[in-house]
């Protein structure tokens, strides 16, 4: 649990901290597992502290879109909200790489709010980072061409993982621009002959 020491609304308070570890119930997560599905009930709020979620939105037309990642030391502003607000969940987080969650109980969030101030910093925080991502996602959406979309997520892939090769898939990557693999296949296969990235068997490495 030391990435909760490392949170910078957490420093000054190393009570909030033992409290957290007290109320919260720690879990482990392999890639690919979904710890929070559209449309179903919040009932804790989730704190990252190993490994990294994505959260997306899936329209009615069955496309989805990735809205954003949540990586160590964060938490999803989404949960809060609807935990707060006894609403269910408006996206799905999965597990894009192997995680370790500390799961808060919603009923616990007010009092956590009320009193320790530092809480409800470390939200605000969030919630601020969470709506200029958002922002960029409208921007790339609206002003973008694929393959610009397409090696901006293949960086913040590698980015997560640490490493300049990725393990997924052309049908992965489509889903989460929201695009069809073919595309996705026809913009990779382009950017292998610029030199940009090395395609293998399920993993492309960034070059």
């Amino acid at each position: 649990m030391e990435i909760l020491k490392q949170i910078a609304e957490f420093k000054s308070s190393p009570e909030l901290i033992e409290k957290l570890k007290e109320h919260s119930v720690s879990k482990k997560y392999g890639a690919g597992e979904i710890i929070l599905d559209e449309n179903s009930h919040v009932r804790s709020i989730p704190i990252v502290v190993k490994g990294a979620l994505k959260v997306s939105r899936t329209e009615e037309d069955g496309r989805e879109i990735l809205l954003y990642y949540i990586q160590a030391g964060q938490s999803c502003i989404m949960s809060f909200l609807g935990g707060i607000h006894n609403e269910t969940s408006k996206v799905k987080a999965e597990v894009e790489d192997d995680a370790e969650i500390l799961f808060l109980p919603v009923d616990k969030v007010g009092l956590f709010i009320k009193e320790h101030p530092e809480f409800l910093d470390y939200i605000f925080r969030l919630y601020h980072t969470r709506f200029e991502e958002l922002l960029e996602v409208v921007n790339a959406i609206a002003f973008k061409k694929v393959d610009e979309r397409l090696l901006t997520l293949l960086k913040k892939k590698a980015q997560l993982a640490g490493q300049d090769t990725i393990q997924t898939t052309h049908e992965q990557l489509a889903t989460e621009l929201g695009t069809a693999r073919v595309v996705v296949s026809r913009l990779l296969k382009q950017l292998e002959e610029n030199g940009a990235v090395k395609l293998g068997r399920n993993k492309i490495e960034l070059l």
